[in-house]
């Protein structure tokens, strides 16, 4: 499956932004789908997850009732609502999808990944 992450840019501290990630190839619904963000300097980490059909979904700590991931399988699409963005959420954020069965918060556990979209929030 390929993925294509979009919807990036520029918001300032405090305000919201939706990033999609388009899939071709394959059908979402075969896969559990995540979304990473990788800071300078930093390591790759998880932000959320979603389980097939949607019917669970996980958090990083950090971003825990301000983020909110969605799938619709009919459109092969997977997003990511971005609330009260903080200057600590500036990154580079990827989709992925995972043949998991369970939630998968693991990079190791992603088979595919889309090609990142830069999110920066100036303080």
């Amino acid at each position: 499956v390929q993925l294509q992450a979009y919807g990036g840019g520029l918001v300032q501290a405090g305000g919201s932004l939706r990033l999609s990630c388009a899939a071709s190839g394959r059908t979402t619904g075969n896969y559990v789908m995540g979304w990473f963000r990788q800071a300078p300097g930093k390591e790759r980490e998880v932000v959320a997850v979603i389980s097939r059909r949607g019917v669970a979904t996980y958090y990083a700590d950090s971003v825990k009732g301000r983020f909110t991931i969605s799938r619709d399988d009919a459109k092969n699409t997977v997003s990511l609502l971005m609330d009260s963005l903080k200057p600590e959420d500036t990154a580079v954020y990827y989709c992925a999808a995972s043949s998991s069965v369970y939630l998968a918060k693991l990079k190791y556990q992603y088979d595919f990944w889309g090609q990142g979209t830069l999110v920066t929030s100036p303080a």
